[in-house]
Order: C-alpha cells, then sequence, then structure tokens
C-alpha cells in the first residue's frame, strides 16, 4: 500500500475545510485536502457572512475578491410581524468601530471564493474519502487511510483536521462523543427571481418563522419554516396552494407573490440538527466546523463559527515546520481556545431559534414579548448584535433575562462598558 506524507491532511472541502487549508497553507505547511465530492452541491446554506468572519476574510486577503464575485452588502437584520411591523432590529452599522456589514453570496461562490485561493502547497484529491485514522503506538492519530478511484493510500501528517460534517466519520473513528438532535421543524428555501431590501428579514407568523435575504443577480432567498411532513408529497397546484396561504398568513410577503409562484421548482427541503461535540481535538487531530458542532440557520452562525474554527486552528499551530509534541499543545490551545465560543454560540442560536420558531400560543406570544424588549433596550439590544456579529462572546446574564421580560432596566440607555 502507498505511503504518502504531508504537514497537515483536511478532510472534507465545505467551508470549514476549504477556509482550513487556505489557513494552514497560508502559515507555510503542506497540505492534502481530500473530498469525497468530485463537485459541490448547489444546496441553500451557508450564504450569509456575519461581521465576525468578514474581518477574517480581510484579514486574509479575500473580502476584495468577494465583492469582486458579486457578494451583496447587507445592512441589518431586521424581525418583523406578519404584517411587516418591526420587532427587533440588529443594526450592525451601529456597533462600535463602524463599517460593521454581512453579505451574501450562493453557497458554491463561496466555497469557489476559497478554492481558487489555495496556495500551491495545497493539494486537492476530489473523490477521495478517509475511511479510517492512522495512529502510532500510543495511539496518537497520525494520518489517515484514504479510499479514492478503487485505490487506498496511507497518507501520514502530523495533523489531520476532520471538516467532514454533522455525521464525521473521523469523529467516531476519534471516539469523541456527540449526540446530535433534529429540531421537528424544517426550512423548506426557494430561489426567487425578484429583490428584497439589502438586510435580512425574518417574518414570525403564526405557521412559523419566514426569512429572506438578497443574492447577487437581482435575486432572493426565502426560507418558510415547515413541519417535517407539512410538504411530503405536496406539488403542482398543491404548492402553489400552499405558498398562497402562507402569504395569507403573512401579508408582509405579499410583494414576493408572483416571484414565488415561479420559484416553486427550486424548493430545498433542509432537515436542521443541533449539537455539539464533547471535545473538537485528539492528539494528532482537530475538528472544524459540523464535525464539531452544529446550530439552527435562523442566526446564520454555522459558517462563520466554521470559518473562525480554521482561523484560530492556524493561529494556534503558528508558522513553521510540525513536530508531534508541538502540534498536540497547539491543540490543547485550540480547544481553549475555541470550547466557550462554540457554546456559546450553540445557547445563543437556540435561543433565538426557540424566541421566532415556537408556533404554540403561549411561545409566539413568550417570544416577541422578549424580542420587543429587547429591542426597546439599546443595551440589551447592543450586546445582542454584537453576539449575533461573531465579534466576541457577552452572554446576556440572569439579571438581563429579567429585562427582556419585563424588569425595568435602569442602565438601558448605558452603552456596555467594554464596547
Amino acid at each position: 500500500m502507498p505511503e504518502r506524507n504531508c504537514d497537515a491532511v483536511v478532510c472534507g472541502a465545505g467551508v470549514g475545510g476549504l477556509a482550513a487549508a487556505f489557513a494552514l497553507a497560508a502559515r507555510g505547511l503542506d497540505v492534502l485536502l481530500l473530498e469525497k465530492q468530485r463537485r459541490p452541491a448547489a444546496i441553500a446554506k451557508g450564504e450569509v457572512l456575519q461581521p465576525g468572519s468578514v474581518d477574517v476574510l480581510r484579514e486574509w486577503g479575500l473580502l476584495e475578491p468577494l465583492r469582486e464575485r458579486g457578494a451583496v452588502r447587507l445592512e441589518r437584520l431586521v424581525l418583523r410581524e406578519a404584517d411587516g411591523r418591526e420587532v427587533m432590529v440588529f443594526d450592525y452599522p451601529a456597533l462600535d468601530g463602524g463599517g460593521h456589514r454581512l453579505y451574501s453570496h450562493d453557497h458554491p461562490d463561496i466555497l469557489g471564493l476559497f478554492a481558487d485561493h489555495l496556495a500551491d502547497r495545497v493539494r486537492w484529491w476530489r473523490g477521495a474519502r478517509a475511511a479510517d485514522l492512522l495512529r502510532d503506538g500510543s495511539g496518537r492519530i497520525t494520518g489517515v487511510r484514504v479510499v479514492r478511484d478503487e485505490a487506498t493510500d496511507d497518507v501520514r501528517a502530523p495533523l489531520v483536521v476532520a471538516a467532514d460534517g454533522v455525521s464525521s466519520r473521523l469523529r467516531a473513528r476519534a471516539g469523541i462523543p456527540a449526540r446530535p438532535t433534529e429540531y421537528a421543524h424544517r426550512l423548506a428555501s426557494f430561489d426567487l427571481r425578484t429583490e428584497v431590501p439589502a438586510e435580512v428579514g425574518g417574518l414570525l407568523t403564526d405557521r412559523g418563522l419566514r426569512l429572506h435575504y438578497p443574492l447577487p443577480g437581482g435575486r432572493t432567498r426565502l426560507y418558510a419554516q415547515v413541519t417535517a411532513d407539512e410538504l411530503r408529497g405536496v406539488k403542482g397546484a398543491g404548492l402553489t396552494g400552499w405558498a398562497e396561504g402562507a402569504v395569507r398568513d403573512a401579508p408582509a410577503l405579499e410583494p414576493l407573490l408572483p416571484a414565488w409562484r415561479e420559484a416553486l421548482g427550486s424548493r430545498q427541503l433542509l432537515r436542521l440538527f443541533r449539537f455539539t461535540a464533547a471535545r473538537m481535538t485528539a492528539p494528532g487531530l482537530a475538528m472544524v466546523g459540523e464535525s464539531a458542532h452544529a446550530v439552527h440557520p435562523m442566526a446564520a452562525q454555522g459558517m462563520n463559527t466554521a470559518i473562525a474554527d480554521a482561523h484560530a486552528l492556524a493561529a494556534a499551530l503558528g508558522p513553521g515546520p510540525l513536530r508531534p509534541s508541538d502540534v498536540d499543545d497547539a491543540l490543547a490551545g485550540y480547544q481553549r481556545a475555541r470550547s466557550g465560543w462554540v457554546r456559546h454560540i450553540d445557547r445563543m442560536s437556540h435561543d433565538a431559534t426557540r424566541m421566532i420558531t415556537d408556533t404554540s400560543w403561549a411561545g409566539r406570544l413568550l417570544g416577541r414579548r422578549m424580542l420587543r424588549r429587547t429591542s426597546r433596550n439599546p443595551r440589551l439590544r447592543y450586546v445582542a448584535t454584537y453576539n449575533m456579529a461573531g465579534l466576541g462572546i457577552r452572554p446576556f446574564t440572569p439579571l438581563d433575562r429579567l429585562h427582556q421580560l419585563g424588569l425595568p432596566d435602569p442602565r438601558a440607555q448605558r452603552r456596555p462598558v467594554w464596547a
């Protein structure tokens, strides 16, 4: 069996894997990138970049190429009632430092951004999967067994990066526990040929969330929350009737109805998961992106957290050749740097999801009350926007939660002291 060597082998060429390969190669490492698919799937996910990720792309010299690819700059995230009345506004430009914006682009184009800027130090094997982990006598991970074109290669590397998604084979092979939990609802995605304002807009309806934002080429991504069986077997006139009923429940969507009717054939149905692995590393192994954690897409944190993982991993390793002992010390630092952040993103995303997707009478009442009180409190609104932007970790305190429920806040008009 042939054996090959490199500094790092990255398994999976989604955003997390591509970002990791880019960042590690920029550190001067020889990287082998593995991807079992020969070409990326056109899937409606990972399309909104939060300000924290925009800062990373700027540091990596990728922000201007992203703009040149036609990325759409977005100003804010706004949640509204079904009739269009504002409930909660996340005003990104209002954050300290100014210039904070979101960007949206099609997922394959974001993948292409990284792929087109990989250094020559990255070798990319498409149609290749990491079938198993290799270990030394101590049990330390020292590489992967790769299957491609019905042939098998053993690839040895001081560092293996698992970026192979929610059902990660490498996470299981490394013995790292994770229990993905599926949300009861799903999101139906549609690609509309029409334009909407330059913001992420969410409508809170009795039947669940409706979310839209612009994409390049005068297009709009529209998501509709549905039950697991709501669209099972629904097509043709039935699907048209379903969309028209959704607009009756959310009059603010009325301007989008003609384009929605035309876009019904673009439907994708997304299953939604939440989990955080027990840890993000093992000796010789680092996990990035959805191999280590997954959140509901409503808060637009999944792709952004994967980019932050790749950035933190490269920073922990530093430049120069890799020795196994140095790698494991760096992985301990990576674990410390990311574990608190990932838990914070999980809690924040799940709390936000519950407030806007709960369709019970009590859940809708409580969620909207908390959103309105947060929006009317400048201090809480600032903290919520800062967290959503991915700029740091500032969780709400138990007292803040009481202010969200209606307890008067004497500090409401004060900007947070750390801002």
